[in-house]
């Protein structure tokens, strides 16, 4: 059957390129139209197959030679043609073979007076264009200057003919040459004079479809610097600034706003980021160059094409989406490669890391004074590299930091007797704060003195809480009364009765927080801009709200109106102030200035925000500062400001963002502290912010990468606060701030805090950073019952679990995680206890902690990813990783190879919390490679944890994990451990910064008690590995029976309340609200849909069966339409079909353009 439709189908084509009877072409084509009208694309792609278009364009050029010509069979066969060719992605180079474009310009140019045939030839000239090589062959035979006749200004007549010219027109533009012939031509400004007549006239929007075209013809010669040019000369902006300011009330007119926006977004004239590279330098060991200097060519901000698809240059997170040509297809590169990166005797030093393994544990009631004093022991200690200390002394023991001038002593909170209950430490605590302070205030008063140097070094370690707004009315109210008697004779109040005073009011209830454990680790913090000041939220702590925060509902149009606004200011300047009010690099604009004018701040541990202009009296520009020795990573910031005004709608601009594209845009809210609301009792971090949108901007630099300077684009972070009081103090931060300092003294409350007589807990040295900063390294796990053979056995022989974070600094929700496995590690809960007698965990809880301290986003002080270093790291540039490194080698040498191996991260354009992890299986399936299971095998364990954990975690999804191996992450902390450990369960964890779109959390966006509680249900999900994939004890396994059914009651309830959202998880977001495409070199505006032609198409056809019908009822004929067509074999000629003249006049003798003769 098929073949018998294969050969009529034939029969037909054939007969139509060889039959000269005109009433045999008019049954067939009437037959091809009757049988593409009916069904789906598939038959008119089997059409195609089989010669369809060929034929269809030899009988149209036969149709075009005859005399006199067959109008009806043309029309039919340009009919045909526009809806076949659109479907056929040859199209161009069939037309272009037959010699079928001059064929098809002589019709259009012989119908200039038959609106009806010259409709149809421009459907046909519009397909036809939308190949480019045919568009430019079109164009170099005149069809623009045809296309230009046929558009007029606005009418009411022959609307259809005027709109198919409008987009063909636009179909040829899309070709740079024709692009440029139109504007050294004058074109671009006949087309804003022609939209701007249109726009005025078409007062009832029934022509939006003809302005929108002339708009799309406009994108188009715009692609190119020549056409930008000379829109801005022919005062484009202007135009079409002030015509869209009509279409913002309608939302019909939606599509014109959204073009509209695109133009002027592209033509905003481009400008060099007001500031590349970073305001810190750190000189790095050894003769290691930095990154160069961004050189900018001389008006080079402008490419003489379509703009680039942008791309993130710094990879976006640790893991973004994969691309299925990125993924490793060499067997032997997947396969497992135990090779040393270093002499294999190095490894030695690693074994005092270890000392769980050698640990004799004579009183296991408290640690002997032989047991303290082999800590101390610096024989056995790594000695390689210069920068690592050669000791794995517990921090406790580091009192002293020393510098070649000045030694600071100070006061450590683990100096006192572990049995000392925490509050009366704190209140010890106290006392040396407010003696640090007084002597603070000494230093301070001999300041204007002539002071030596020696007195301004030992400020340089001494830090202060930022002053409060003592001349507000709410701090007068809440310290008047305490601080009457504290006022010195100058009027103001000290700085030791400031924090006396603070420390007075402050709860202290929050857990494994305390303001004095913090200061005393903030003051031996080594940063590059040798801070002085403390963050307020860092100092006084955070308690996480009671509720959850919905993710923000994305406003319609505020991308749209937040361009707008920039080319307001670029057309109406007259409001824009531009006054710089803060800049790191120049104190002077740090200072209170005008009364109108916020006052910021960010020279405090991971502060970031290098600079603040004033645009109007409530907006401000913020420009971010890229990562230490960079010019590259702008995307974190913290910040502080304050002298805001009550009930006032701040707008901040952060211009100079990297990443092309951000949760923002999809319901994330940045996070805000306030503290008069903290002394009020209400110290959290919340989500605020609304009309938030993130977007591309029109500033540019160039940045030195492995091919050459390449042009980068920056993005505008966008979003409006009002603030909940008059002279606050504010901060601001991407997201919820966790300092070196925070986990110092984080670390150090756990370990006063924990069970000594359950937790085995030893805090060691890794080694020391670039900035001279300690790197911890933890290990957990739980004290041997008793020093029985077996007990000590079972303790000697627990599989490793080896955990790091914060590789990256401004991946801050990593350290929330990391936070809260160890606060359950260390916990008396029954489960953490169980799982601590199952497992040794090795930690790192911040790999990068110089990062963390500077402010940066990505790297370390080299100016380096650490995360990309792993294959070969070096000992002076990346410490912490070539020593976590060594470590994992070492266990790997003595056989003790973690079972599992996971990285904290955070990403920025994802949701929920999921795992990345490795499997050469599936690496190559996904690539499309053919794979021989006697050959490979896998063992499939590598999935057993994320099942796990999308049970019993609420914010984890199965179906967001990935277990590909890309060739861009070969030397990811990931991808090394399981190649050269041959860590099978080796994962990254990623944390969105925003929220949930499944299960329990769904809609919410996460905080940090959500955070906290995903590394607790990690530690979980560890346990239930253990249980299902380890041999075990009958005790274990007896207890495990008795504490899990709980936890299983929960895991179903959960279940059962997420499982109308169990649906497949994507990695794409869907669209923003508004359509509006920021990368304007793709065709998502629409003008490359068809589906409006195919209607187009129809409603004509069925038009001239109406007419015809209606003729042949006055000329007293009954046959149907179909017969009226020629189906019957009648040899007799149609009626009349003489087309109708559309004027008097050729179409466009009015339009402003010369006619040229056809």
């Amino acid at each position: 059957m098929a073949e018998q439709e294969a050969s009529g189908l034939q029969v037909l084509l054939s007969t139509l390129q060889s039959s000269r009877d005109k009433d045999v072409i008019r049954n067939i084509l009437d037959v091809l139209t009757d049988l593409l009208s009916l069904g789906t694309d598939r038959r008119i792609h089997y059409l195609i197959s089989k010669g369809g278009s060929e034929a269809l364009l030899q009988a149209l050029a036969t149709a075009a030679r005859a005399e006199p010509p067959d109008d009806t069979a043309l029309l039919a066969l340009l009919r045909l043609l526009a809806r076949v060719g659109r479907r056929d992605k040859k199209f161009g180079l069939k037309v272009q073979r037959s010699e079928a474009t001059d064929v098809i310009l002589s019709l259009a140019r012989k119908s200039l007076g038959h609106h009806l045939k010259l409709t149809h030839c421009l459907w046909v000239l519009r397909v036809c264009a939308s190949s480019v090589t045919a568009g430019t062959a079109l164009g170099i035979n005149g069809a623009m200057e045809l296309l230009f006749k046929v558009i007029t200004p606005y009418s009411k007549r022959h609307v259809r003919t005027v709109r198919a010219a409008i987009e063909a027109l636009a179909a040829l533009l899309k070709s740079k040459s024709n692009s440029r012939r139109a504007v050294n031509r004058g074109y671009l400004c006949g087309l804003l004079r022609l939209y701007q007549d249109w726009h005025h006239n078409d007062v009832s929007n029934n022509y939006v479809h003809i302005r929108r075209g002339l708009l799309i013809c406009l994108k188009h010669i715009t692609n190119i610097q020549l056409g930008r040019e000379t829109f801005l000369d022919s005062c484009g902006m202007e135009i079409l600034f002030t015509s869209v300011q009509d279409c913002l009330s309608c939302k019909n007119l939606d599509p014109i706003v959204t073009t509209v926006t695109q133009i002027l977004r592209k033509c905003y004239p481009k400008e060099p980021v007001p500031t590349v590279r970073s305001s810190y330098s750190f000189s790095l060991p050894g003769n290691v160059r930095t990154e160069p200097p961004c050189m900018v060519p001389e008006g080079d901000y402008e490419s003489d094409g379509e703009e680039e698809v942008e791309k993130d240059l710094d990879n976006d997170d640790d893991e973004t989406k994969e691309e299925d040509d990125d993924l490793e297809t060499d067997v032997n590169r997947l396969r497992s490669r135990p090779v040393l990166d270093r002499p294999e005797e190095e490894l030695k030093q690693y074994e005092a890391m270890c000392p769980e393994l050698s640990h004799n544990f004579q009183d296991l009631e408290s640690e002997s004074e032989d047991e303290k004093s082999s800590e101390i022991n610096t024989e056995n200690l790594p000695s390689t590299p210069s920068c690592f200390i050669r000791s794995a002394i517990s921090v406790k023991h580091q009192n002293i930091w020393r510098n070649p001038s000045v030694t600071v002593t100070v006061p450590d909170p683990r100096e006192e007797d572990l049995k000392v209950p925490l509050q009366s430490q704190a209140k010890k605590e106290k006392c040396r704060w407010a003696q640090i302070t007084e002597k603070r205030d000494t230093v301070e008063a001999v300041q204007d003195s002539d002071s030596v140097e020696e007195e301004d070094l030992a400020r340089s370690h001494m830090l202060a809480l930022r002053p409060l707004p003592e001349e507000a009315a709410w701090y007068t109210e809440m310290f008047n009364t305490e601080c009457e008697a504290s006022i010195n004779p100058g009027g103001r109040l000290k700085t030791s009765d400031i924090v006396r005073n603070l420390l007075k009011k402050h709860q202290g209830n929050m857990p494994f927080h305390s303001p004095c454990f913090y200061v005393a680790r903030a003051e031996r913090v080594k940063s590059i801009p040798d801070y002085k000041f403390l963050a307020f939220p860092d100092f006084w702590g955070h308690q996480p709200p009671p509720y959850g925060k919905p993710m923000l509902e994305q406003k319609y149009g505020v991308q749209r109106d937040r361009v707008l606004d920039d080319v307001r200011r670029l057309i109406q300047p007259g409001d824009v102030i531009g006054r710089t009010v803060f800049d790191l690099d120049e104190p002077s604009h740090s200072r209170p200035g005008a009364p109108d004018c916020l006052t910021f701040f960010s020279k405090f541990e991971s502060g970031n925000l290098r600079k603040a202009i004033q645009v109007r009296e409530f907006e401000y520009d913020l420009i971010l500062n890229a990562d230490v020795n960079s010019s590259q990573h702008h995307q974190w910031f913290y910040f502080e400001v304050r002298d805001m005004k009550l009930a006032v709608p701040y707008r901040f601009n952060i211009i100079n963002c990297e990443k092309f594209n951000s949760q923002f845009n999809y319901g994330m809210q940045l996070v805000m502290y306030s503290v008069k609301e903290a002394l009020q009792g209400r110290p959290c971090w919340l989500r605020v912010g609304y009309d938030i949108s993130y977007y591309k901007n029109h500033y540019r630099s160039y940045v030195a990468t492995a091919g050459g300077m390449k042009r980068k684009s920056y993005y505008t972070l966008a979003f409006s606060i009002t603030f909940p009081h008059k002279d606050d103090v504010c901060y601001l931060a991407y997201h919820y701030p966790y300092t070196y300092s925070t986990m110092m003294s984080h670390l150090d409350i756990l370990e006063q805090n924990r069970n000594p007589k359950k937790v085995y807990w030893r805090q060691q040295t890794l080694c020391q950073t670039l900035g001279g900063n300690l790197c911890p390294l933890l290990t957990i796990t739980a004290m041997p019952e008793s020093k029985k053979r077996d007990d000590l056995e079972q303790f000697y022989s627990r599989p490793y679990v080896f955990l790091m974070a914060r590789v990256h600094p401004g991946e801050s929700n990593a350290s929330w995680v990391m936070k809260g496995t160890l606060e359950f590690l260390v916990s008396s809960d029954p489960i953490a206890d169980l799982l601590r007698k199952c497992f040794i965990f090795k930690i790192v809880p911040m790999l990068n902690p110089d990062g963390v301290i500077n402010g940066n986003l990505r790297c370390s002080l080299s100016g380096d990813d650490l995360n990309r270093q792993w294959l070969t790291p070096s000992s002076q540039l990346h410490p912490t990783i070539y020593h976590t490194k060594g470590l994992l080698y070492y266990l790997r040498s003595i056989g003790r190879t973690p079972l599992v191996f996971c990285d904290y991260h955070g990403h920025s354009q994802k949701k929920n919390v999921f795992l990345y992890g490795c499997s050469i299986k599936e690496t190559l399936w996904q690539a499309g490679c053919m794979v021989d299971t006697a050959v490979i095998t896998e063992d499939v364990g590598y999935r057993t944890l994320p099942k796990i954990l999308d049970k019993v975690a609420p914010a984890f999804v199965m179906n967001s994990c990935s277990f590909l191996v890309e060739k861009s992450r070969e030397s990811t902390a990931r991808v090394v451990a399981w190649q050269e450990m041959g860590v099978l369960r080796s994962y990254t964890m990623e944390s969105t910064y925003c929220g949930c779109n499944h299960g329990l959390y769904k809609g919410l966006q996460l905080g940090t008690q959500e955070l906290e509680e995903m590394g607790s249900k990690f530690c979980l999900g560890l346990l239930i590995l253990h249980l299902k994939s380890l041999p075990c004890s009958k005790k274990v396994m007896a207890q495990a029976a008795l504490l899990l059914d709980l936890e299983e009651e929960i895991t179903d309830l959960r279940a059962r309340r997420s499982s109308s959202n169990s649906s497949l998880e994507t990695d794409d977001e869907p669209p923003c609200v508004e359509e509006i495409d920021y990368n304007t070199d793709s065709c998502s505006d629409g003008e490359g849909d068809f589906s409006e032609l195919d209607k187009e198409i129809q409603e004509c056809l069925s038009q001239v069966e109406g007419e015809m019908e209606d003729e042949g009822a006055t000329t007293g004929q009954t046959c149907s339409s179909k017969v009226r067509r020629g189906l019957c074999t009648s040899s007799q000629p149609a009626a009349n079909n003489t087309p109708l003249p559309l004027r008097s006049v050729p179409l466009g003798m009015c339009n402003g353009f010369e006619s040229s003769p056809a």
